[in-house]
């Protein structure tokens, strides 16, 4: 036994190398528990070990004389993590504590995981006597951990590729609606072209002017694919845009030029199915008003507003025109469709005499355009 092991400063201990049973009980704890420990002498050169119980020498596979005297790096080895080594090295300069799991080498050169505590040992007068570590071999535990991990990564791995299939798959579906809204809104033109040639041969007024509503409600459902075809979010469709741009359109082909509109419209995006009859609806109430609401030269102003609020959306067309008494008759093809549109979105069209001019009012239930 050397002079390290004989020390008497060890003043809590006794002798740590006495026999079982004798000496100081916390000595003899410490030489019988099942925890590896060791305590090593930072004012010896090196910092070497002084004491190591059973334990430690039978999870090592070291000897008692191959063990003392020396400092605790002979435990590290290839795959030893030098960044957890540092940090060792200064909590001992710094006479600190220290927890950290470290990959250690056994005699025969296997490894293992050491959860490795390390605590300072300081008299009352401040001086560092030694340090004291125990060790666990939590092996297990970060072999499980580690396959935890792999498996976790496995896992992200196989949803990142499922998500670009899936991605693919959905870029192929909207490229592949893209293009029936596309050809959709391209045989609309052609239609709405013919009527167009039909309206211009036919010299029956009446007749002409029923190929003209019908050309315009081509027209809204062409607005309607053009700006699905043009959306980078198919499923839904914003009514502002699509409002805006099919009475502007309405107005062009109109030709009354002193006629102005005024919108005050929500951004609210409804399923591209609802779009179609919500089209109809202002492109029959905007078409009613340049109708019926104004003499040929008479200037005058078109409101059109959509708007979100209280479970419901409001969607008025009114006019600052000549007005009438009631909503006319309801024989016509054109009130007759109104009343089948609102229908289908579970409202009906409320015509309100405003003195100049006429609002017609539609209250539609937030459910049916969810």
């Amino acid at each position: 036994m050397n002079d390290a092991t004989n020390r008497n400063d060890w003043h809590q201990t006794d002798d740590l190398h006495a026999p079982r049973g004798k000496g100081d009980p916390f000595a003899a704890a410490i030489r019988a528990t099942r925890m590896p420990m060791l305590i090593t002498d930072p004012n010896q050169p090196d910092n070497p070990i002084v004491f190591a119980n059973e334990a430690f020498f039978k999870l090592t596979g070291y000897s008692h004389c191959e063990v003392i005297g020396k400092n605790c790096r002979f435990l590290q080895g290839p795959q030893t993590n030098f960044n957890d080594v540092a940090k060792i090295r200064d909590a001992v300069q710094n006479r600190e504590d220290i927890a950290v799991d470290l990959l250690n080498y056994r005699k025969d050169g296997s490894s293992f995981w050491n959860a490795l505590y390390m605590s300072p040992v300081i008299d009352e007068s401040g001086k560092l006597l030694y340090f004291f570590a125990s060790q666990l071999d939590v092996t297990e535990r970060k072999q499980a951990e580690q396959e935890i991990f792999q498996q976790k990564t496995s896992f992200e791995v196989a949803v990142r590729a499922r998500t670009k299939e899936l991605e693919r798959a959905l870029e192929s579906k909207n490229t592949l609606i893209h293009e029936v809204d596309h050809r959709v809104k391209n045989n609309l033109q052609i239609v709405a072209s013919l009527i167009l040639m039909q309206s211009r041969n036919v010299k029956d007024e009446a007749a002409r002017d029923t190929l003209r509503s019908v050309l315009g409600r081509i027209e809204a459902l062409s607005a309607v694919h053009k700006l699905l075809y043009q959306s980078n979010d198919l499923p839904l469709l914003n009514v502002a845009h699509l409002v805006r741009d099919l009475v502007t359109n309405l107005m062009a082909s109109s030709a009354r030029e002193n006629i102005a509109v005024s919108f005050d419209l929500d951004d609210i995006e409804v399923p591209a199915e609802k779009a179609s009859p919500i089209a109809l609806l202002i492109n029959e109430l905007v078409t009613n008003a340049l109708k019926h609401a104004f003499e040929p030269e008479q200037p005058g102003k078109i409101y059109v507003r959509v708007k979100d609020g209280d479970g419901k959306v409001i969607v008025e067309v009114a006019d600052d025109g000549k007005g009438f008494e009631g909503k006319g008759s309801t024989a016509s093809f054109g009130m007759k469709l109104i009343e089948s549109l609102g229908q289908q979105l579970r409202t009906r069209a409320q015509w309100v005499p405003t003195k100049p001019g006429t609002l017609v009012r539609l209250s539609v239930p937030a459910s049916q355009i969810s």
